[in-house]
Parts: C-alpha cells; structure tokens; sequence
C-alpha cells in the first residue's frame, strides 16, 4: 500500500473515501501461476500495467507510482507471500480528501493484494461448463462511461447482471449492449465456436479489451483457427457449435446452455478445449513460443533441477 509493504490486518483506508462512496477508482485482475520450473509466473503482467495505466488516463485518476514501480512491487508481493498461484488486485483510487464530486482533491491510494483464487466460475467449471442467461440489464455504453477503462463504479452494472442470473438459477449472464448485440459477461469476454472458426463481438460494441481475449485470438491464429470479430445477436449463439466466456478470473471457460437452450452437445466442444489446453500450457510455462506473456518470480526455494528441467523441455518445443 502506497509503497509499502503491510500486513492484512494492518491494509486500511478512511472511512470517507472518495472511491468508497463513488467508485472513483480503477483496478486491474492479473492471476499468477506456478510454472513446470516450481516458479511463479505473472501472465501478461506487463499488459495489466500498462491497462490499468490507461484506465487512469481515462477516469481522470493521477497515477503516484510508474509502471515499472507497481510492475515490481506486484512480482515482490507473490515473492514474499511465498505462494506459487494466485489471483493480483492492483488498485488506484481516489482516497480521503473530498466527499463533493471533486475527486481530483482527494489522495491517491495506491495498492495490490494477492490471494489464492480457484476457478471463478466454480470448482467444476473448466472441464463440465456453465449455464447463462440473457441479462435485462443492458451493458454500458461507451457513451455514458469510459468502457475501455477498468474502473471501479462501472463494476456495479455487473453485479446486477450477475445477481440477476443467479437469482434465476444459473450460473452468469450474457449482457446484450444498447443496441441489442451480443457484447459480454458480467465479467468476462465472450465467444462463439462455429463450423471450426471463433466470433466475438468486436470493441465497437462497447466491451472491454480483455487481455486473455486478445491471448486467445493469437492462440487461434497461431492454431490455424480462423477468428471473426463481429457483433451478433443472441440467437447467434443458441446456433453456435460451442460457445465460451474468458477471462483473467474466468480463464476460459465453456457456456453448455444459454437460456435454456443447449449449446451443441451441451458438453465442453473440442475446439475450446484445445484452446483451454494450449492456454494452460502457455501460462505454465510450456510453450515458448509465448514465453515472452510471462514474468517470473524468482523465489528463495525454487528447484534448480526443476528449473533445468524445464528448460530443456520448453527447448524442444521451441
């Protein structure tokens, strides 16, 4: 927090907090995994930054620290926690100072967090799917927020989303932009699989950019999977061979029924399970060809024998 390394107990912030009652902050969503070498790993750590950076820009938000100062801290962070796997929390938000809307007079906190984090969309997600609904909450438009910011306020258009589709027995929703197109997850991108090539909605939907988004459109190509950035309608995907969310939290994860109608075979699709497989494989360490997504953490018990081992399997397959 702020430069400095606290312990939990000790992470506060003031009860008038700009950001508390009105969401002037941005925040990003990084996960770190342990890699074939025991180390860990931060996946696309770099790009996180440099979002949360432009999240900033956006909102109006001053940024305390650099890129690299935040870069570093959050590799120190899962250092000393001594953990191998985990989900990161960079946070910049408007602090104590203002309680009018005049957050540019407030402190700016600066903080990251770690903590283990399993499947986000449950235990059994990954492998047997999830179910979804239409949402009758409509996703921001672009022109009532900055949408290519991760900010913090924005975030409540998801809860409601989200608490609506598990208020109606499933699992998450599918929220349709202004225009009626198909635009994303309450947090999550999405895709559909269709006679062997991917669609997703393009930016000009209003979705986020999401990083694992922009990983799995490079993990198709490089697969020989064709991928159409398109906007659609919902009924696009009830007609989909497969259909899947992704995302930092989500990782990628299989959609097998969207209001009440199976997707394909209802079961995870084989085009994104290869896509899941190359994914894992990549933020593990496996695949040099995308060795360049990943910022290792070195650690005082890394297994050098492991380490040595690794290499020379990631060797092979470069």
């Amino acid at each position: 927090m702020n430069g400095e390394f606290v312990r939990w107990e000790d992470a506060k912030v003031p009860l008038l907090s700009n950001a508390l009652h009105y969401g002037s902050g941005v925040f990003e969503g990084a996960r770190c995994y342990e890699t074939a070498d025991g180390r860990p790993a931060v996946f696309r750590l770099h790009d996180h930054i440099a979002r949360l950076e432009r999240s900033a820009r956006l909102c109006k938000i001053r940024m305390e620290y650099s890129r690299e100062q935040i870069t570093e801290a959050t590799k120190e962070l899962v250092r000393r926690n001594r953990i191998k796997s985990c989900y990161i929390r960079p946070l910049v938000f408007c602090g104590y100072g203002s309680m009018g809307f005049a957050p540019e007079e407030c402190e700016i906190e600066t903080s990251v967090s770690c903590w283990p984090w399993d499947a986000f969309l449950g235990k059994d997600a990954l492998a047997k799917g999830v179910t979804a609904k239409t949402s009758p909450w409509r996703r921001i438009s672009s022109s009532c927020l900055p949408m290519q910011a991760k900010g913090t306020g924005q975030y409540a258009n998801s809860i409601a989303a989200k608490r609506d589709a598990k208020e109606s027995g499933v699992d998450e929703a599918v929220m349709l932009n202004d225009q009626g197109f198909v635009a994303e997850g309450p947090a999550e991108n999405i895709f559909g699989v269709k006679n062997g090539a991917l669609y997703t909605p393009p930016l000009s939907t209003g979705i986020l950019e999401g990083l694992t988004r922009a990983s799995i459109i490079d993990i198709a190509k490089s697969s020989g999977i064709r991928t159409h950035e398109q906007a659609f309608l919902r009924d696009f995907l009830y007609l989909c061979d497969e259909v899947f969310f992704c995302g930092t939290a989500a990782e990628n994860t299989p959609v097998t029924k969207i209001d009440g109608i199976s997707i394909g075979s209802g079961e995870r699709g084989p085009v994104t399970r290869m896509l899941q497989d190359r994914f894992f494989d990549i933020v593990r360490g496996k695949d040099a060809r995308f060795g360049h997504w990943l910022s290792y953490v070195e650690t005082e018990d890394a297994d050098e024998e492991g380490i040595r081992k690794a290499k020379a399997i990631v060797a092979t397959q470069a």
